[in-house]
């Protein structure tokens, strides 16, 4: 009876305590959701489409694109705990990311991109500085011009995300793997030749006139302290490297706990047999340095990851939708252009390679199926629209909630929705044609022109 009554005056007295407690992530998750989506996401972005119309033939190397990449790097901003908390900014770039995005309608292929609007004037200074001859103009979300209820009774949808089979400091395949030869001017000539974007090109076209196929490549810029990944790359080129990593200092107190633990054994083994005898071991000399113990394919799964860790870097999540109208001829299985051009053209078994991340795919085998699937066709297009990653809100990371961790058959392969590429890597997936052999392709007709120098301006 007095303990019942003492619990009853604890609680009484610091109710609000544990309610907190309880309650805290709950609140804090909710809070979080809503300042960043309906009063930072919605009210503080403008967000504008532009459509890029390349011209017939291209004479820069595919470099050109990641000098882009480059100069759009700096969109990167790093908000404080006062605007993270207050205004609602994502910790992740600030929120500030675009995306590329190569669609087909019926065959007819455009290229888009979508930034905010205060960014236009550095979007198109950047790439009207490496591609003078093309046209940017401002255009009408396509994703608008589809009912908002997909998929209905007349449409209907598949979708699926891309990651990385392995971990993000290995790279894929580049455009500087493709060619071997060192001059720029026959490098040139052998990019026209070997683009690997003709492949995708060609089967967009192909496309019948009631199904649609959009690829989507959503780029936020981010430092490592944000997103962690060199510190593991560069772990990773030392146990390549053969070099020994210096170990991470203990504390005091580990040093303590591993001298009571260690020499515990230490004493009653003295006690048994008497002191050890002292053996003095010379450490071998190494005539040959590791890095010269290297074999060819080391040296190369080396040079890559360095490679990587030394450009600047994107968080990307990369995301295909294919609609078809139910009524009209279409091929259900033309989803599979988007996958075999990104799980093929650019993989390589010693270094890395794409592959569609399991968890997203609208796909449901066991327990109401039907249901599950339908709401998953319209997650999925609901995040595509707009442009955020997979599981958002939960977390920013395309990372599964534990739930979905435990059934490891919604998740595999891959880790998660995202993936980390550098500079040279998204130039490779995404560049305009080097030379435009499709007649579906809009292209510009003629060179653009600025006015005369001399034009009077009264």
């Amino acid at each position: 009876m007095f303990l019942s009554f003492y619990f009853w005056q604890i609680l009484k007295n610091w109710w609000w305590f544990f309610f907190t407690s309880i309650f805290y992530f709950s609140f804090r998750y909710f809070y979080l959701w809503w300042i960043r989506w309906e009063v930072f996401y919605k009210k503080t972005f403008r967000w504008i489409l532009l459509e890029i119309k390349p011209p017939k033939e291209i004479l820069k190397p595919f470099s050109a694109m990641e000098d882009i990449f480059s100069t759009l790097w700096g969109i990167y901003d790093s908000p404080n705990w006062r605007e993270r908390w207050c205004r609602g900014e994502f910790p992740l770039g600030g929120g500030g990311w675009f995306s590329f995005e190569i669609c087909s309608f019926g065959g007819e292929i455009h290229f888009f991109v979508r930034i905010p609007d205060f960014f236009r004037n550095s979007l198109e200074s950047a790439i009207y500085s490496q591609y003078p001859d093309v046209e940017i103009t401002e255009a009408e979300d396509y994703t608008q011009k589809v009912p908002k209820d997909v998929p209905n009774e007349k449409w209907d949808l598949y979708s699926e995300d891309y990651t990385l089979a392995r971990p993000d400091h290995y790279p894929i395949k580049t455009y500087s793997m493709f060619f071997e030869r060192p001059e720029e001017e026959k490098r040139v000539v052998e990019e026209k030749r070997l683009d690997p974007l003709n492949q995708l090109l060609e089967g967009l076209s192909i496309l019948q006139s009631g199904e649609q196929l959009w690829l989507q490549i959503v780029c936020n810029p981010i430092l490592d302290p944000d997103f962690p990944w060199q510190g593991e790359g560069r772990k990773e080129a030392e146990r390549i490297a053969k070099r020994k990593v210096p170990s991470q200092p203990k504390s005091t107190f580990g040093k303590i706990l591993d001298t009571i633990v260690s020499g515990v054994p230490e004493v009653i083994e003295t006690l048994i047999s008497g002191p050890p005898a002292k053996e003095k071991k010379e450490a071998a000399l190494e005539l040959i340095a590791p890095e010269l113990r290297l074999t060819p394919g080391e040296r190369e799964i080396l040079t890559a990851i360095e490679n990587k860790l030394k450009k600047p870097a994107y968080q990307c999540w990369i995301r295909q939708v294919y609609l078809c109208k139910k009524d009209e001829p279409h091929d259900y299985g033309n989803y599979k252009l988007i996958r075999g051009y990104l799980m093929s053209q650019f993989s390589t078994s010693h270094l890395n390679f794409f592959v569609y991340f399991g968890g997203t795919r609208t796909r449901i085998h066991y327990f109401l199926t039907a249901r599950r699937l339908y709401l998953r066709k319209r997650q999925r297009f609901k995040e595509y629209i707009e442009r955020l990653p997979s599981y958002f809100p939960w977390n920013f990371k395309g990372e599964p909630p534990p739930l979905i961790k435990l059934i490891r058959y919604r998740v595999a392969p891959g880790r998660r929705a995202t993936c980390v590429l550098s500079i040279e890597e998204l130039a490779t997936i995404f560049h305009l044609p080097a030379k435009v052999a499709i007649p579906t392709v809009p292209v510009v007709e003629a060179k653009r022109r600025g006015p005369p120098p001399i034009l009077p301006t009264e």
